[in-house]
């Protein structure tokens, strides 16, 4: 069973998909795909975790196709230069982005005006990563599960602070869901970036914060912080003693983050089809599950119409989400 019908049948990820899928259309004739270099768009800085997965996978991809894939680091407005760049780039197979639930999933929701269409100006090309949101607190603070620090925040009404990359984020949208599903009253404190937020809670300025799990598992393997709990409905393979907010008793709080590439809109089948087969034959690469892993996140791969109904998915939860928990657009 791979990685990405392992999780749809654990997770309930898969449903009618909102995407127009283009009719299948030819290469033009003399135009073997691909002969020239692909470029593949990091909506965000190098050295962050979506760079950091993104640059093995356009190695290999490099390997694979046999030119150059070169990754773009096009930082800027939560994700939203980069992917304008890609939304408005030939479809010819050769630009590229990867994105994430932030950018794809929560952000229409938080940002009232894009300059794109995030259903109409993009084509689902493969999901090729997964990974939790982890909870994790300051090891001062006096609970070791999500019980405890439910009892301690609803003790303390907007006494404890959770951290996260910047409004309308995945680590955002999470700590609201736990507010909501926990009925307590916490202070968020958004960040540029979940970096200057974890050191911030290393040095105790914050109590809490939920991030992607490849950006503290290393703080949580040296015990500068205390991981409580996975938002995902399986556990970890990175951190197997970690329960999931299911079995810390919330089975309604679901918080994961995903990586995949997207093409732009209208780009021929035939190239989408090549793309998906060579990243699905990357991530199943050992050497490929081994690195993914030993970040933080799951390889998986994913048909274009698998990844665009947990798209839809995904979408509408965070939506619900959003609107539940009064996070004002931009």
């Amino acid at each position: 069973m791979n990685g990405l019908i392992r999780w749809a049948a654990l997770a309930g990820l898969f449903s009618a998909g909102t995407y127009a899928f283009a009719q299948p259309a030819s290469i033009p004739s003399g135009a073997a795909f691909p002969n020239k270099p692909i470029r593949v768009v990091v909506p965000f800085a190098a050295g962050g975790p979506i760079d950091i997965m993104t640059r093995p996978l356009a190695q290999r991809l490099n390997e694979a196709m046999g030119v150059a894939v070169l990754v773009d680091n096009r930082a800027g407005a939560n994700g939203i230069i980069g992917m304008e760049n890609v939304a408005k780039a030939a479809p010819d197979g050769y630009s590229l982005v990867v994105s994430s639930g932030g950018t794809h999933s929560i952000g229409p929701h938080v940002y009232s005006k894009l300059p794109y269409d995030i259903f109409r100006d993009f084509t689902p090309v493969s999901l090729f990563v997964t990974m939790p949101e982890l909870l994790v607190v300051h090891p001062a603070l006096p609970v070791k599960s999500v019980k405890e620090l439910v009892a301690l925040a609803r003790a303390r009404p907007n006494q404890l602070n959770f951290g996260s990359s910047g409004h309308g984020g995945t680590p955002h949208l999470a700590g609201e869901l736990l507010k909501i599903a926990a009925k307590i009253e916490m202070v968020h404190v958004p960040y540029k970036g979940m970096g200057p937020a974890t050191m911030d809670l290393i040095a105790g300025q914050l109590q809490l914060v939920f991030a992607d799990l490849p950006v503290l598992l290393q703080q949580v393997k040296a015990e500068k912080v205390r991981a409580l709990a996975v938002g995902t409905k399986i556990r970890s393979t990175s951190l197997p003693n970690v329960p999931t907010m299911a079995e810390a008793g919330y089975p309604q709080i679901e918080a994961y983050n995903w990586y995949a590439v997207f093409a732009p809109a209208n780009t021929p089948r035939p190239i989408i089809a090549r793309l998906n087969s060579e990243i699905a034959r990357v991530m199943s690469n050992p050497a490929m599950k081994s690195f993914a892993q030993g970040q933080g996140a799951e390889p998986v791969s994913s048909t274009p119409e698998e990844l665009g109904a947990m798209h839809k998915r995904e979408f509408e939860k965070w939506g619900g989400i959003v609107r539940a928990a009064g996070v004002k657009p931009e």
